[in-house]
């Protein structure tokens, strides 16, 4: 009997997902993710040095394209936008272990949504605001920067998912999900840190599924390096850079997740852009207490007024 019973304990010892079973493998991934995040963060870290010493930082007074004002009227610059897109991506390029089709997906998705939203934010203008506010001015015959951008990130959206797959189906469902992702996250960039949040809160449970880490763990890297920089209202990311996280998310959704999962995704995206053509984001995370404070945590706080002197009545 005990003949009988020793090959079943073996094979039993032996069944992937015990322990010792894929050790190796997991530990493998793990260090190949903490590379990604390394290399992400260092490179968006150093090219956002370089770039703020070519154009000049926020306090720079030399008017370039590259400054804004923000919502407490001071200037800040958008070069956060193109390096956290090329550390991102450079992080994806040199992560070790994962597959050619991916790192094409994520490089083609996410410096497509990078190249469009600078774009946008270099030429843009703030006539037409929105996804339907560009649908819009397109159906008046007036083609804006923004339609521009729209019809970019959905063509290198879809340009992603042909090299992720060639089932049609999933072709046209993880594209728009991708481009989808890309609009959604810029819509959050209306306040210091926000949008950069919403993508690490995003990324942080793609990290459980090898594919999607093999994206997410570089952009996340990226972000968190400069993501002080936001919230010290020094820089913003811009289109440039709120696109190419968005989009970047959107490639480890659809590397991870089977496709009923990507299509209810896909789904709550739709939902949420078409809501934020009606409601304000600001608004809800505002009179929200826990999404609030999520939202104000590491920022500047705001200025405390100062009361205007009460003039003295006179006499009489």
């Amino acid at each position: 009997m005990s003949s009988l019973l020793s090959p079943l304990s073996a094979a039993h010892r032996a069944r992937p997902g015990r322990r010792g079973g894929h050790t190796p493998r997991r530990r493998a991934r793990t260090a190949a993710n903490l590379t990604g995040a390394a290399v992400g963060a260092v490179a968006a870290r150093g090219l956002y040095t370089v770039l703020t010493g070519r154009w000049g930082a926020e306090g720079d007074a030399s008017r370039t394209p590259w400054h804004r004002v923000n919502f407490r009227g001071e200037r800040v610059t958008l070069l956060e936008g193109p390096a956290l897109a090329a550390g991102a991506c450079a992080g994806i390029a040199l992560t070790p272990g994962a597959r050619p089709g991916l790192r094409a997906a994520a490089v083609l998705a996410g410096c497509g949504a990078a190249a469009f939203g600078a774009y946008d934010d270099l030429y843009g203008s703030q006539d037409s605001r929105g996804f339907g506010g560009h649908l819009r001015a397109l159906a008046r015959g007036r083609v804006t920067t923004g339609a521009v951008k729209i019809a970019g990130i959905g063509a290198s959206g879809l340009a992603a998912a042909a090299a992720l797959t060639r089932d049609p189906v999933d072709v046209l469902v993880n594209g728009a999900l991708i481009a989808g992702s890309a609009n959604l996250l810029n819509l959050f960039d209306l306040r210091p840190g926000r949008a950069a949040k919403v993508g690490l809160l995003a990324g942080a449970s793609a990290l459980a599924r090898p594919a999607a880490a093999a994206v997410a763990a570089p952009a996340l890297g990226a972000t968190a390096a400069l993501l002080p920089e936001d919230l010290g209202e020094r820089a913003m990311l811009g289109d440039a850079g709120a696109n190419a996280l968005g989009a970047l998310l959107g490639v480890a959704a659809a590397a991870g997740l089977s496709r009923r999962v990507r299509v209810g995704l896909l789904a709550g995206v739709v939902g949420l852009t078409a809501a934020s053509e009606f409601v304000s984001f600001t608004r809800v995370i505002a009179t929200t207490p826990p999404l609030r404070r999520l939202d104000e945590w590491g920022r500047r706080p705001p200025p405390v007024p100062v009361p205007r002197p009460v003039p003295a009545l006179r006499p009489g």
